[in-house]
Protein backbone atom coordinates (compact mmCIF):
# COMPACT_ATOMS: atom_id res chain seq x y z
CA UNK A 1 0.00 0.00 0.00
CA UNK A 2 3.08 2.42 -0.38
CA UNK A 3 2.16 3.63 -3.68
CA UNK A 4 -1.18 4.79 -2.33
CA UNK A 5 0.23 6.65 0.72
CA UNK A 6 2.80 8.27 -1.25
CA UNK A 7 -0.46 9.46 -3.31
CA UNK A 8 -1.75 10.81 -0.59
CA UNK A 9 1.35 12.79 0.48
CA UNK A 10 0.76 16.41 0.61
CA UNK A 11 4.16 16.73 -0.97
CA UNK A 12 4.08 14.76 -3.66
CA UNK A 13 3.48 16.69 -6.89
CA UNK A 14 -0.23 15.82 -7.53
CA UNK A 15 -2.61 18.47 -7.93
CA UNK A 16 -4.73 17.67 -5.12
CA UNK A 17 -3.23 19.81 -2.32
CA UNK A 18 -2.63 23.14 -4.81
CA UNK A 19 -5.94 24.93 -4.43
CA UNK A 20 -7.89 25.96 -1.54
CA UNK A 21 -11.63 25.07 -2.62
CA UNK A 22 -12.26 29.02 -1.75
CA UNK A 23 -11.45 28.72 1.70
CA UNK A 24 -8.42 31.72 1.33
CA UNK A 25 -11.61 34.03 -0.05
CA UNK A 26 -13.71 32.77 3.11
CA UNK A 27 -10.62 33.42 5.38
CA UNK A 28 -9.80 36.91 3.93
CA UNK A 29 -13.40 38.18 4.71
CA UNK A 30 -13.53 36.81 7.90
CA UNK A 31 -15.98 34.17 7.47
CA UNK A 32 -13.88 31.33 8.42
CA UNK A 33 -11.95 32.52 11.75
CA UNK A 34 -12.59 28.97 13.66
CA UNK A 35 -11.74 25.74 13.51
CA UNK A 36 -15.44 25.01 13.98
CA UNK A 37 -15.72 27.58 10.97
CA UNK A 38 -13.58 25.38 9.14
CA UNK A 39 -14.83 21.99 9.68
CA UNK A 40 -18.28 23.74 8.73
CA UNK A 41 -16.57 24.66 5.43
CA UNK A 42 -15.53 21.11 4.66
CA UNK A 43 -18.48 19.10 5.54
CA UNK A 44 -20.15 21.38 3.39
CA UNK A 45 -17.57 20.29 0.62
CA UNK A 46 -17.29 16.76 1.71
CA UNK A 47 -21.20 16.46 1.34
CA UNK A 48 -21.95 18.03 -1.92
CA UNK A 49 -18.72 18.52 -4.38
CA UNK A 50 -16.89 15.83 -2.17
CA UNK A 51 -19.75 13.41 -4.15
CA UNK A 52 -18.81 13.42 -7.15
CA UNK A 53 -14.64 13.65 -6.71
CA UNK A 54 -15.41 10.59 -4.66
CA UNK A 55 -17.22 8.56 -7.49
CA UNK A 56 -15.05 9.67 -9.94
CA UNK A 57 -12.26 8.47 -8.41
CA UNK A 58 -14.01 5.15 -7.90
CA UNK A 59 -15.24 4.71 -11.46
CA UNK A 60 -11.93 5.75 -12.60
CA UNK A 61 -10.18 3.37 -10.68
CA UNK A 62 -13.02 0.23 -12.04
CA UNK A 63 -12.28 1.48 -15.33
CA UNK A 64 -8.24 1.26 -15.03
CA UNK A 65 -8.19 -2.42 -15.39
CA UNK A 66 -8.71 -1.77 -19.00
CA UNK A 67 -8.33 1.21 -21.64
CA UNK A 68 -11.52 2.78 -21.29
CA UNK A 69 -12.75 5.72 -23.67
CA UNK A 70 -12.18 8.31 -20.52
CA UNK A 71 -13.68 11.41 -23.24
CA UNK A 72 -17.24 10.70 -22.29
CA UNK A 73 -16.33 10.11 -18.34
CA UNK A 74 -14.28 13.52 -18.36
CA UNK A 75 -17.60 15.18 -19.68
CA UNK A 76 -19.90 13.65 -17.15
CA UNK A 77 -17.69 14.67 -14.50
CA UNK A 78 -17.97 18.67 -15.97
CA UNK A 79 -21.48 18.39 -16.26
CA UNK A 80 -21.40 17.64 -12.13
CA UNK A 81 -19.13 20.54 -11.50
CA UNK A 82 -21.63 23.56 -12.11
CA UNK A 83 -18.90 26.27 -11.25
CA UNK A 84 -16.89 27.32 -14.24
CA UNK A 85 -13.93 27.94 -11.98
CA UNK A 86 -13.88 25.10 -10.00
CA UNK A 87 -14.04 22.89 -13.65
CA UNK A 88 -10.66 25.04 -14.60
CA UNK A 89 -9.23 24.12 -11.30
CA UNK A 90 -9.81 20.37 -11.73
CA UNK A 91 -8.66 20.03 -14.62
CA UNK A 92 -5.31 22.33 -14.19
CA UNK A 93 -5.42 19.84 -10.73
CA UNK A 94 -5.32 17.12 -13.15
CA UNK A 95 -2.39 18.03 -15.47
CA UNK A 96 -0.35 18.78 -12.83
CA UNK A 97 -0.84 15.30 -11.36
CA UNK A 98 -0.85 13.14 -14.58
CA UNK A 99 2.77 14.41 -15.37
CA UNK A 100 3.91 12.75 -12.29
CA UNK A 101 1.51 9.32 -12.93
CA UNK A 102 2.78 9.22 -16.25
CA UNK A 103 6.27 8.34 -15.06
CA UNK A 104 5.32 6.63 -11.67
CA UNK A 105 2.37 4.27 -13.27
CA UNK A 106 2.87 3.85 -16.84
CA UNK A 107 -0.17 1.77 -17.27
CA UNK A 108 -2.53 1.68 -20.47
CA UNK A 109 -5.13 3.38 -18.99
CA UNK A 110 -2.81 6.14 -17.87
CA UNK A 111 -1.50 6.54 -21.38
CA UNK A 112 -5.33 6.68 -22.59
CA UNK A 113 -5.72 9.80 -20.57
CA UNK A 114 -2.67 11.51 -21.86
CA UNK A 115 -4.19 10.92 -25.16
CA UNK A 116 -7.09 13.91 -23.99
CA UNK A 117 -6.10 17.31 -23.90
CA UNK A 118 -7.17 18.29 -20.17
CA UNK A 119 -8.58 15.84 -17.74
CA UNK A 120 -10.56 16.59 -14.27
CA UNK A 121 -8.11 15.42 -11.19
CA UNK A 122 -10.31 12.52 -9.93
CA UNK A 123 -10.33 10.78 -12.94
CA UNK A 124 -6.44 10.46 -13.09
CA UNK A 125 -6.00 9.94 -9.52
CA UNK A 126 -8.61 7.39 -9.67
CA UNK A 127 -6.28 5.35 -12.64
CA UNK A 128 -3.25 6.06 -10.17
CA UNK A 129 -5.19 4.67 -7.52
CA UNK A 130 -5.78 1.41 -9.33
CA UNK A 131 -1.88 1.25 -10.41
CA UNK A 132 -1.40 1.42 -6.83
CA UNK A 133 -3.47 -1.43 -5.93
CA UNK A 134 -6.61 0.34 -4.23
CA UNK A 135 -10.04 -0.77 -4.79
CA UNK A 136 -12.43 2.17 -5.46
CA UNK A 137 -13.40 2.40 -2.31
CA UNK A 138 -10.12 3.43 -1.24
CA UNK A 139 -9.87 5.70 -4.35
CA UNK A 140 -12.99 7.43 -3.29
CA UNK A 141 -11.18 7.90 0.03
CA UNK A 142 -7.97 9.19 -1.41
CA UNK A 143 -9.90 11.44 -3.64
CA UNK A 144 -11.77 12.93 -0.01
CA UNK A 145 -8.34 13.41 1.45
CA UNK A 146 -7.00 15.59 -1.31
CA UNK A 147 -10.56 17.50 -1.07
CA UNK A 148 -10.33 18.23 2.37
CA UNK A 149 -6.54 18.82 3.13
CA UNK A 150 -6.10 21.07 0.35
CA UNK A 151 -8.90 23.62 2.07
CA UNK A 152 -7.83 22.90 5.78
CA UNK A 153 -3.75 23.45 4.52
CA UNK A 154 -4.73 26.75 3.01
CA UNK A 155 -6.97 28.11 5.59
CA UNK A 156 -4.07 27.31 8.17
CA UNK A 157 -1.38 28.77 5.53
CA UNK A 158 -3.58 31.85 5.32
CA UNK A 159 -4.77 32.57 8.64
CA UNK A 160 -0.89 31.92 9.72
CA UNK A 161 0.25 34.63 7.35
CA UNK A 162 -2.59 36.97 8.27
CA UNK A 163 -1.43 37.10 11.83
CA UNK A 164 2.74 37.18 10.94
CA UNK A 165 1.83 40.09 9.09
CA UNK A 166 -0.14 42.16 12.15
CA UNK A 167 2.95 41.34 14.22
CA UNK A 168 5.05 42.17 11.93
CA UNK A 169 3.03 45.96 11.92
CA UNK A 170 2.85 46.16 15.23
CA UNK A 171 6.50 45.43 16.38
CA UNK A 172 7.25 48.35 13.51
CA UNK A 173 4.83 50.42 15.48
CA UNK A 174 6.67 49.98 18.82
CA UNK A 175 3.61 47.46 19.92
CA UNK A 176 1.44 50.30 19.95
CA UNK A 177 -1.56 51.55 17.58
CA UNK A 178 -0.63 54.96 15.91
CA UNK A 179 -4.05 56.58 14.12
CA UNK A 180 -4.28 59.29 11.88
CA UNK A 181 -4.33 63.01 13.17
CA UNK A 182 -7.54 63.85 13.98
CA UNK A 183 -8.99 60.20 13.90
CA UNK A 184 -11.41 59.22 16.18
CA UNK A 185 -10.86 56.64 19.18
CA UNK A 186 -11.57 53.16 18.98
CA UNK A 187 -12.88 52.97 22.21
CA UNK A 188 -16.07 52.99 20.81
CA UNK A 189 -15.71 50.15 18.76
CA UNK A 190 -16.55 46.16 19.33
CA UNK A 191 -13.60 44.11 20.42
CA UNK A 192 -14.28 42.16 16.78
CA UNK A 193 -13.81 45.27 14.73
CA UNK A 194 -10.81 46.15 15.94
CA UNK A 195 -7.69 45.84 13.79
CA UNK A 196 -5.50 43.27 15.62
CA UNK A 197 -8.93 41.18 17.06
CA UNK A 198 -9.58 39.72 13.87
CA UNK A 199 -7.13 36.91 13.44
CA UNK A 200 -8.83 33.60 12.56
CA UNK A 201 -8.43 30.97 15.02
CA UNK A 202 -6.94 28.03 13.01
CA UNK A 203 -3.92 26.06 13.55
CA UNK A 204 -2.16 23.74 15.71
CA UNK A 205 -3.39 20.53 16.77
CA UNK A 206 -6.91 21.13 16.47
CA UNK A 207 -6.57 20.74 13.11
CA UNK A 208 -5.59 17.09 13.33
CA UNK A 209 -9.19 16.65 14.44
CA UNK A 210 -10.47 18.04 11.64
CA UNK A 211 -8.72 15.97 8.74
CA UNK A 212 -8.66 12.79 9.94
CA UNK A 213 -12.36 12.73 11.06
Amino acid sequence: MLPLFLLADSRLPSGGHGHSGGVEALVDRGLVRSVDDLALFLAGRVSTGGRVMAAAAAAACTLASGTPDWAPWDAAVSARIPSAALRTASRAQGAALLRTVALAFPTPAVAALRALPRVHHPLILGAAAAAAGADPGQAAALALHHLVGGAATAAVRRAGGRRRGRRRRRARGGGRRRGRPGAAPDRGQPSDRRPGRTAPRIGGDPLCIVTTS
